[in-house]
């Protein structure tokens, strides 16, 4: 008897952190929102994603490339009050790559647009997207 209680005991403790993990997680993930996307044209080379003030202030920002490759080298982030960040890159990114985590000067910035300076010697057949997400 005593054995079927442990038993029921474990079963919900690993139930109950498999649980908070999971929400945590969820919660962690559900603070990153995308910002907006590019296909980069290899006939030109910077691309800008616009970013409304409804969409709030930004502590972080993350770029993600999917589909192809592209040799990224700087990006300037516009904010609201007219002031600029160049954040240097300086990364090629293969498909399905990442930045780091970027930290934006100031608490919460309001962003305008991110501006995206690439270069077109990619060898890659498939055209790269660029996307953005902010952290809150």
């Amino acid at each position: 008897m005593k054995n079927i209680t442990l038993q029921k005991f474990s079963i919900s403790s690993l139930l109950m952190v498999f649980l908070l993990i999971t929400s945590s997680f969820t919660l962690n993930y559900m603070q990153w929102e995308h910002l907006g996307s590019r296909t980069v044209n290899y006939r030109l080379d910077k691309d800008v994603i616009k970013v409304t003030a409804k969409e709030g202030g930004f502590k972080k920002l993350k770029i993600k490339v999917t589909g192809g490759a592209v040799n990224m080298h700087r990006m300037v982030v516009q904010y609201g009050n007219g002031q600029k960040d160049v954040i240097q890159l300086r990364h090629n990114f293969s498909r399905k790559s990442a930045t780091r985590l970027i930290d934006l000067k100031g608490n919460k910035r309001v962003i305008r647009d991110i501006t995206f300076f690439y270069d077109t010697k990619n060898l890659s057949r498939k055209r790269a997207k660029v996307h953005v997400f902010g952290k809150h």
